[in-house]
């Protein structure tokens, strides 16, 4: 999964301002991001469903986000 991906997937699933995604957001906190815990668990239902994967709890950025789907998938893989 990609950073794209992610940006994809929160974009369609809890919405974005234009540019709220653009840049190096890696290490950003969601909550700083503009996305509440509401918007997260669709993000992460999302994630689960494309990917096949169990996402644990408290992933505050969307880099730890990635690590856990991708680490998921190599487990897996």
């Amino acid at each position: 999964m990609t950073l794209d991906d992610l940006r994809r997937i929160l974009s369609e699933s809890a919405g974005s301002e234009e540019g709220q995604l653009d840049g190096d957001i890696l290490d950003t906190e969601f909550a700083e991001l503009g996305y509440d815990s509401l918007a997260l668990i669709e993000t992460v239902s999302v994630v689960q469903r494309d990917y096949g994967v169990e996402i644990p709890d408290k992933l505050a950025t969307p880099r730890e986000l990635l690590d856990a789907v991708n680490g998921l998938l190599v487990a897996v893989g």
